[in-house]
């Protein structure tokens, strides 16, 4: 079994795309790439979607039995977004298929063996799972051999331009119609927008330009609300302005960590009686 991948990051950032750029570079590529988010999966069929099942299995299975995910990848890459959704028990089986290279599908009495290369990829904090006893210790350090991070798109405004030009002309091409001219003053309040939904946020909102405005040009009247506000502005003149924006950050990085006060204390680089410090004496308050 090829080394393992883990891809971080936040929704949206184009995780899968990357997946995809990895499984194409590498001496795989004329493998199969199957993709599967762990998230969205019924978790009474989890383990049948992942590793497959025999005749008979379980009440509803195949009568001649259905290939699992993983052997649907053998000889290529498998994509298992939000692995961290796995429960514990198939954590222990994924483990197996790192560690042996083997495959053993619901009801079947022996393993099959397979060539697959994992490349996962989660919103979390791993690392904070292991320590709250949710992610499987040995599980992490196997998938944690190749960690990349892709930054959310706040976090590289300089490169809104570029990606703003491929989605967009991708979608006037895709339209039918002539590309759109950005705005100076438009491009600007783009940059400074936070994007929470990211890489996925921008491309839906291309999509939309492309589809309703009636000129070729976006201008800052074109732009949503949101967009139009851009970043809040801190205002000096109250002594709380501060203790408030700071409280919002906080809020944001939980909100972005699903409440998981490790993970937010981490990111942000603070300890975690600060956050539960701040929460107890709720927002704004010195």
């Amino acid at each position: 079994v090829a080394h393992p991948i883990l891809i971080r990051g936040e929704s949206g950032t184009g995780k899968e795309l990357f997946a995809h750029a990895i499984h194409d570079a590498s001496n795989r590529r004329d493998g199969p790439l199957v993709a599967i988010n762990c998230g969205a999966m019924p978790m009474d069929l989890a383990e049948s979607e992942l590793f497959g099942h025999v005749a008979g299995a379980f009440t509803g299975a195949r009568r001649e039995g259905a290939r699992g995910r993983l052997e649907q990848a053998d000889g290529g890459t498998l994509f298992l977004d939000e692995v961290d959704s796995l429960p514990l028990s198939l954590q222990a089986k994924l483990l197996r298929v790192l560690e042996d290279g083997q495959v053993t599908p619901l009801g079947a009495s022996q393993p099959r063996q397979v060539d697959v290369r994992l490349i996962c990829a989660s919103g979390r904090d791993l690392r904070a799972m292991v320590e709250e006893g949710s992610f499987r210790l040995d599980l992490y350090y196997r998938l944690n051999v190749l960690e990349i991070r892709l930054p959310p798109l706040r976090e590289r405004p300089e490169d809104l331009a570029l990606l703003l030009g491929h989605w967009l002309g991708s979608a006037c091409r895709e339209a039918g119609r002539p590309p759109i001219e950005v705005t100076p003053e438009a491009l600007a309040l783009l940059r400074d927008y936070s994007w929470p939904g990211n890489i996925r946020e921008l491309r839906n909102a291309c999509i939309r330009w492309s589809l309703t405005l009636a000129e070729d040009r976006l201008d800052v009247a074109d732009l949503p609300e949101e967009m139009r506000r851009g970043r809040e502005e801190i205002r000096p003149g109250s002594a709380g302005d501060l203790r408030s924006v700071s409280d919002r950050v906080i809020g944001q990085v939980l909100d972005e960590c699903a409440g998981n006060v490790t993970a937010a204390a981490r990111r942000l680089g603070i300890s975690r009686s600060t956050i539960y410090r701040r929460l107890r004496k709720g927002p704004g308050v010195p």
